[in-house]
């Protein structure tokens, strides 16, 4: 049998701590030897007969013998945390805190695996910036001018916090509009991508799954298959991009390990292209691509625990 690793998750009472608390208990390295949640303290974890849910504080992480830290925070949340875990633990932190830090590498292994193989320090991307990175990447160098992405996400990306967003009643038969200027994944998305993006989040009464329709600009004219013929060429190795020649929906994405990119087309002048790329929001927008990164910091096969991967 292989080395099992030692996983603690701080935050597994959160959606996205659910998912991630249901990977490593079904990943054949990793071990779970701890959930934090204060409001489950004391409650079974469920399929882990012997692991309890606890009340992790910072100071009960010190000097604890940990391999990975999973940190599935509110944002703002978690550098308590990080100032007491040992550095030659691994950390990968689900939330915004680090992900301009240049002391953390940025978990989004489809376009920056090498620097996370063996990282101590990963930043989690955010659900959306995943997505629009995937959907804008194979024409970069094609872009003039400033792509505008349209996303719409189910309510679950608004976490457990009662609010507008999360509110299914507010949510029903609605599409509600947000942060229309300046959300934080179109920062992540213009940084980590080096060009202009303007992103249009919106929430929908689905609990999860996620959307991304992209108007691209380009600089030269171009076909709909030659489009189509470069994504398919940046991501024929991508067990978890998927490329089809039809328009993704929403809920095909849902509980899909991965990105399906479609939809490709061109305005008549060849100018303007579109693509679309749908998620889950939990799962690669989240827990999926946590478990990634951890495997590509503890040298691991970056796909294992993942289970069947291929066509949706």
């Amino acid at each position: 049998m292989s080395e099992r690793h030692a996983v603690g998750v701080v935050g597994a009472r959160g959606h996205t701590g659910a998912e991630l608390v249901r990977l490593i208990r079904d990943h054949p390295s990793l071990e779970l030897v701890f959930a934090g949640s204060r409001e489950l303290a004391g409650m079974p974890v469920p399929g882990l007969n012997d692991v309890q849910y606890e009340s992790i504080g910072p100071e009960d992480l010190a000097g604890r013998d940990l391999d990975v830290v999973i940190l599935a925070l509110p944002d703002g949340a978690g550098n308590p945390y990080v100032e007491v875990i040992d550095d030659e633990s691994a950390i990968v932190d689900i939330s915004a805190d680090h992900r301009f830090d240049d002391n953390w590498a940025y978990g989004l292994p489809e376009l920056f695996r090498e620097k996370l193989k063996g990282a101590r320090r990963v930043a989690n991307p955010g659900c959306y910036a995943t997505a629009a990175q995937i959907a804008l990447a194979p024409l970069l160098e094609a872009i003039s001018g400033v792509p505008a992405v349209f996303g719409v996400s189910g309510y679950s990306g608004a976490g457990t916090t009662p609010g507008p967003r999360n509110d299914p009643d507010r949510l029903r038969d609605n599409l509600m509009p947000y942060k229309l200027v300046g959300h934080n994944h179109e920062r992540e998305t213009v940084h980590y991508l080096g060009i202009p993006v303007r992103f249009i989040p919106h929430v929908h009464p689905a609990f999860r799954g996620l959307l991304v329709t992209a108007h691209i600009p380009l600089g030269r004219a171009m076909t709909a298959a030659e489009i189509e013929a470069r994504y398919a060429e940046q991501y024929r190795e991508e067990p978890l991009i998927e490329i089809r020649d039809t328009i993704p929906e929403m809920r095909d994405g849902t509980d899909y390990p991965g990105v399906i990119v479609g939809g490709f087309d061109t305005s008549a002048d060849g100018q303007n292209a579109v693509v679309v790329a749908v998620e889950d929001n939990l799962l690669k927008g989240a827990a999926v691509q946590a478990i990634q990164n951890v495997n590509l910091a503890l040298g691991l096969d970056e796909f294992e625990g993942l289970g069947p991967i291929g066509d949706h």
